[in-house]
C-alpha cells in the first residue's frame, strides 16, 4: 500500500526538507511543512536571524543570503540547504495553511512542541473525513549531520510502515523494533480527517 507522507518541523526547514528530499529520492509520496509564523534562519547572531514568510520561495532566500553575506551562509551550511531545498520544491509552506485536506496518512515531526502543535491542530479542526493519520515525533537535533541522520530513520521508519499489511496493527511492533534498534524513543498517536 501507498501512503502520502508529511514532513513537519518548526520554522528553519532543515529537518524537515532533508527527510523530504530523502523520501522523494526514494520514490515516496511526500511534502513538508514548517509549523512557525515565518521562516527563520541563522543569521549573523542568535539575536539577528533572517527571517521570510511562508511561500517567499528558496531561490530568493539564496540569492539574498550570497549578497549578505555569501561565506557566513556557505561556512554554516544554510547556502547547501537552501540550495537542496529549490531542488525539492519552489517556497517553504506552512502546515497550518495548506496541510488541511486530509491526503496524509502519515506525519513525521522532529521536536516535540512540532508534534503536540499538530496534533492539537488535527483534534481542533472538524473530523469530516474520518479517515485516520498516524503522527510519529523522531526528536531531531536541529543540525545538517543529525537531519541528515534522522531522514534516513525517518525513511527506514516510512518502509516499515508500506511493508506492513496494517500499520494500525503493527505500529507498536515497528516502534518498538526501532526503539530498541536505535535507542531513541518515538512519540506517536492516531488523529483523523
Amino acid at each position: 500500500m501507498k501512503f502520502r507522507y508529511a514532513m513537519v518541523c518548526s520554522s528553519n526547514q532543515n529537518r524537515s526538507m532533508e527527510a523530504h528530499f530523502l523520501l522523494k529520492k526514494q520514490g515516496f509520496d511526500v511534502s513538508s511543512y514548517g509549523t512557525g509564523a515565518h521562516v527563520k534562519l541563522p543569521g549573523p547572531s542568535l539575536r539577528e536571524p533572517n527571517v521570510y514568510d511562508f511561500g517567499t520561495p528558496y531561490k530568493h532566500m539564496l540569492d539574498d543570503l550570497r549578497r549578505k553575506d555569501p561565506e557566513l551562509y556557505k561556512r554554516n551550511g544554510i547556502l547547501p540547504m537552501l540550495k537542496r531545498n529549490s531542488l525539492v520544491k519552489l517556497a517553504p509552506q506552512r502546515w497550518q495553511e495548506n496541510a488541511a485536506d486530509g491526503s496524509f496518512d502519515v506525519v513525521f515531526t522532529f521536536e516535540e512542541k512540532v508534534f503536540d502543535m499538530v496534533v492539537e491542530d488535527l483534534h481542533n479542526r472538524d473530523h469530516v473525513l474520518m479517515k485516520t493519520v498516524l503522527i510519529i515525533n523522531l526528536e531531531v537535533k536541529d543540525n545538517h549531520e543529525e537531519a541528515a541522520v534522522g531522514a534516513r530513520h525517518t525513511a527506514d521508519l516510512c518502509q516499515e510502515i508500506e511493508a506492513a499489511e496494517s500499520w494500525e496493527e503493527s505500529i507498536d511492533d515497528i516502534v518498538t523494533g526501532y526503539e530498541k534498534q536505535h535507542r531513541r524513543k518515538l512519540l506517536y498517536t492516531i488523529s483523523f480527517y
